[in-house]
């Protein structure tokens, strides 16, 4: 029967659930369980498809299509396992299926309600994963903080999974905050005592207490924890600030996260974890040889968590290279010919980022303009990668007004055009070319050399496409589009011959990155850089 963990989380958001659910589950899975993490999400969006990237960072695209949590990456990134539609959930969602439910007739003419009705939705969820005979562990992560008035529902759902499946076959475990008083020179566990007795007003008793913790707890510390929050001193787990969220994992098995819940859960131990390779990751990570400074040219670049799977392919390929990425963030509104040489001049490479819409385009454009002339090692990735056939149609083509449909609806030259199944498309969410697609690469490209083979699979999200009517201009000047989908046509990479480093990808690379396998466009893009860091600083020694 299929093991069922629940992760949730108080006192504040943003605590780390994601990647204490991740390091958990890297335990289990390491120990020789099959095992996956769920999100469910509070806020009664379908999905993060349509929010803004200020709002909720990226959005992160499953292999099946769904536009899902940037949480799902770090499971993705951590367990080396693809992950589905199933497993993120949002309350728009599950009241959707409610009401399409209702409409059907489905409950015979009840009066729908929150208990039975929406609590049975997000149960039927939840077990959707376990029923499959995939996993023996399922690990259902909570979000929002308890107390939230949108989270009720999910956790009165947890109180009643709980019930139906009994103790040993379902555990908790709450994520709180352990806040540091300057003044008094002490962690306080009030707030940890407060977030527990709310949880517990709600039906639910936590089995295990992940304490967030700027300082060391003392013994001391554990058992007045234990005692206040009904829980054994063996179960408040110390989680320290770590240098890399990659530390996490290695922590955990320090404090025993894993065997206490097999032990919960009256599983077997199985094997000792096996971790050997990521502590070599974890190696490579801490004692990189060189470092080079690469530019993430963006207009979402105020918050990070917009490009965060890009930033941990970067740390994957990094490592890879024994090399330290040093991200420069650079919001492309503030780029023009007169600063763009300030700006990028002291580059090693330079990543111009996905997004939507004319804000900051110029900025981009005149980047990569500036990247191919000196020849600096670029990366585009989906409108990066449109952007580097605007300026390649304008600064070598000629074609002076070149622009993509979606900046431009009236130019004569339509280098980007809207792609021909989104034409009658009117709705927002979820109507994108979405999820993974084939794409044959030509050999004797950079993207062969770095893939090693001509048949890959990569993961998309966008609307609009190369216009093939210019294919051949664009070949004959000397941009050789090495990746074709073969069924669409559809340009998926596109790269310069005479450049030391200049690829695009139509799809998203950072997206399949995981420490086990870094994403190869990225490694050879870092391997660019470092060759171009010491060709430019000839005193420093390979």
């Amino acid at each position: 029967m299929t093991k069922y963990v629940f992760v949730t989380g108080g006192v504040t958001s943003s605590l780390g659930k994601g990647i204490i659910s991740a390091s958990l589950a890297k335990l289990l899975q390491s120990r020789g369980y099959r095992v996956t993490i769920q999100k469910l999400d509070p806020y009664i969006n379908i999905d993060p498809g349509t929010l803004n990237p200020y709002e909720h960072g990226e959005c992160y695209v499953t292999e099946d299509g769904a536009e899902t949590d940037l949480d799902l990456g770090h499971y993705e990134r951590f367990l080396n396992v693809p992950t589905s539609r199933a497993n993120n959930v949002t309350t728009g969602r599950i009241y959707q299926n409610v009401i399409n439910k209702e409409r059907r007739g489905d409950y015979l003419g009840k009066t729908v309600q929150v208990v039975p009705h929406i609590t049975d939705e997000i149960k039927a969820n939840i077990q959707r994963l376990g029923d499959t005979g995939e996993y023996d562990i399922v690990i259902t992560e909570l979000g929002g903080t308890v107390g939230d008035i949108e989270s009720l529902p999910y956790i009165e759902a947890v109180r009643q999974f709980r019930w139906e499946h009994g103790s040993t076959n379902t555990l908790v475990i709450h994520l709180t905050l352990l806040p540091y008083l300057a003044a008094a020179g002490e962690l306080k566990t009030k707030p940890t005592q407060h977030s527990v007795k709310m949880l517990m007003e709600y039906g639910v008793h936590p089995d295990i207490l992940v304490c967030r913790t700027e300082h060391r707890m003392t013994p001391d510390l554990r058992k007045k924890i234990a005692l206040f929050c009904n829980v054994n001193v063996n179960a408040v787990i110390e989680s320290a600030d770590a240098s890399t969220i990659y530390d996490v994992p290695l922590l955990m098995l320090k404090e025993q996260l894993d065997r206490i819940v097999l032990t919960k859960l009256k599983l077997p131990f199985k094997d000792e974890p096996n971790l050997e390779s990521w502590k070599a990751f974890l190696g490579k990570l801490k004692n990189p040889t060189s470092e080079v400074k690469i530019g993430l040219v963006g207009k979402y670049v105020e918050l990070p968590d917009a490009y965060k799977s890009i930033c941990e392919s970067f740390i994957h390929a990094g490592a890879q290279n024994e090399c330290k990425v040093s991200l420069q963030y650079i919001h492309s509104e503030h780029i023009n010919a007169d600063n763009v040489k300030e700006k990028l001049g002291s580059l090693d490479g330079v990543l111009v980022a996905p997004g939507f819409g004319n804000r900051g385009i110029e900025g981009k454009i005149e980047s990569i303009k500036y990247v191919r002339e000196n020849n600096v090692p670029f990366f585009g990735i989906c409108l990066g990668m449109q952007c580097a056939v605007i300026e390649f149609a304008r600064n070598v083509l000629n074609l002076k007004d070149a622009h993509s449909l979606e900046m431009n609806p009236d130019t004569s030259n339509a280098v980007i055009n809207l792609m021909e199944e989104q034409k009658q498309i009117t709705e927002m969410g979820g109507t994108m070319r979405l999820g993974s697609y084939p794409c044959e690469i030509k050999k004797g490209s950079k993207a062969f050399a770095a893939y090693g083979k001509s048949r890959i699979s990569e993961r998309h999200r966008h609307r609009y496409e190369f216009n093939n009517a210019y294919l051949q201009q664009y070949n004959d000047a000397g941009m050789l589009t090495s990746g074709i989908n073969p069924d669409s046509g559809l340009v998926e990479i596109i790269e310069l011959k005479n450049h030391p480093y200049f690829v695009g990808g139509q799809f998203h690379p950072e997206l399949k990155s995981t420490v086990a396998n870094p994403h190869p466009l990225f490694v050879k893009f870092v391997e660019a850089a470092k060759t171009y860091h010491y060709e430019n600083n000839p005193k420093k020694s390979k």
